[in-house]
C-alpha cells in the first residue's frame, strides 16, 4: 500500500506537517517496505488557494491509497475522495510514526474535512 504523509521535510524521520495542501513535503511510502518519495510542494506553500487540490492530484497521480495528515481542508477532502484516496486527520509524530501506527491500525478514517479551506 502506498501512503501519502504530510512532512515538514524529506525524510522519514521529520515531522508530520499538520497542513496537507501547505506542507513543504509531501512523502509517498510504501507501507511494506518504508521505501519512500518525497514530493516538493513548495510551489503550493504560498498559494492563495487552490493548494490542497494540487496537493490532493500530486498524490493519486503517485498511486496513494491513504493520506495520512494533520488537517485536510473541504476542497483536498473531495478531490482526494474522488481519486479513491482515503483520509486520516489529526496526525502527529514524525512519517515513520505516523505509518507504525497506521499500520497497528489504531487509527480511524476520517468522514469529511476537519479544517476550512485556505488554512
Amino acid at each position: 500500500m502506498k501512503i501519502g504523509v504530510s512532512a515538514k521535510g524529506a525524510d522519514l524521520t521529520d515531522a508530520v506537517d499538520p497542513r496537507f495542501g501547505r506542507a513543504k513535503y509531501i512523502l509517498v511510502v510504501d507501507s511494506e517496505t518504508f521505501a519512500f518519495e518525497a514530493l516538493d510542494n513548495s510551489a503550493n506553500v504560498n498559494a492563495l488557494k487552490g493548494a490542497g487540490i494540487q496537493a490532493a492530484t500530486m498524490i493519486a497521480e503517485k498511486g496513494a491509497d491513504v493520506l495520512l495528515t494533520g488537517y485536510c481542508g473541504p476542497n483536498a477532502f473531495r478531490t482526494l475522495e474522488a481519486a479513491g484516496i482515503k483520509v486520516v486527520n489529526d496526525v502527529e509524530g514524525t512519517v515513520k510514526e505516523a505509518i507504525i501506527t497506521f499500520k497497528g491500525g489504531s487509527v480511524r478514517y476520517s468522514q469529511g474535512p476537519n479544517v476550512e479551506g485556505n488554512w
